[in-house]
């Protein structure tokens, strides 16, 4: 007997929503599909691989999406065993489809900051010492790694292991972060919208401007100005010294993933920042 197969995606939003259509949308990646329903709104089913990403999103949506209200999807449903869930869609665009360079892309930074303050705001330890010695063992086994493959030089070893020190040795803010805060993300409609919240935690605040401030603002410093003008403050010099030790953290697990993943763009990507830090 031949069965054939059903995708859990398509199961759940059955389930929860009714009869729905599969909108194809090749820049998605294979996890996710795009759904309409009779009445044509729009969800988003995602399934994940493992199974603690599948646990942090489902948590971010039920309980730190709260303080971000009208600009992030809905949890419509969830089953744990296919590791799967269903969001509604917000309406607009991709921010990373903005034309480079022009008002709408600095205004969607300032909008990027002004929400991304909220989450902030709302969840703030002031000067905790609780995230910086997790961070730093998360640096030092990425260092390991990036040894063993052969990738980084004992000079490089010794620089990123300065910043590990770093880590460990400096007391700093707490909120919870986004964690992957750049265009690819975020959402441009009536207000701003931000997706993908299966990396948010609990971590160091000025984390959360780490993927922005070595992917997308070394060559665009009026995009910088206008995030912070939205975020209401720009970053004192010891948190910009603090984001430079974050940069360590960018740099080694992209020279990690782009070797394992035989991504030239990440490994190049990582190699820049890694200079960068020098």
């Amino acid at each position: 007997m031949i069965t054939a197969f059903v995708d859990p995606r398509l199961e759940l939003a059955r389930d929860r929503v009714g009869s729905v259509r599969v909108l194809p949308d090749p820049s998605l990646p294979p996890r996710l599909l795009q759904l309409a329903d009779g009445q044509g709104r729009r969800y988003f089913a995602k399934q994940h691989d493992n199974r603690s990403r599948y646990v942090q999103e489902v948590q971010a949506y039920r309980t730190w999406s709260q303080h971000l209200q009208g600009h992030v999807p809905e949890l419509v449903g969830c089953h744990d065993s296919t590791r799967t869930l269903l969001v509604t869609a917000l309406s607009g665009t991709r921010a990373d489809a903005v034309t480079p360079g022009s008002p709408e892309e600095e205004l969607v930074h300032h909008e990027a900051g002004r929400i991304l303050r909220l989450l902030h705001h709302a969840t703030l330890i002031p000067r905790s010492g609780a995230v910086g010695p997790g961070l730093a063992q998360r640096l030092a086994r990425w260092i390991d790694r990036a040894d063993q493959a052969g990738l980084i030089s004992a000079d490089e070893r010794e620089l990123l292991t300065a910043h590990e020190d770093v880590l460990a040795g400096t007391l700093m803010d707490s909120a919870v972060c986004h964690l992957d805060y750049q265009p690819r993300n975020w959402n441009i409609g009536e207000s701003f919208g931000l997706y993908d919240l299966e990396h948010m935690r609990r971590d160091a605040r000025v984390r959360d401007f780490a993927r922005l401030e070595f992917r997308r603002w070394q060559a665009a410093s009026h995009l910088r100005h206008a995030f912070y003008s939205g975020y209401g403050r720009r970053p004192t010099d010891m948190e910009q010294r603090l984001l430079e030790s974050f940069g360590a953290i960018e740099a080694v697990t992209a020279l990690v993933r782009g070797y394992e993943q035989e991504d030239l763009a990440l490994s190049a990507h990582g190699r820049t920042v890694l200079a960068r830090l020098s």
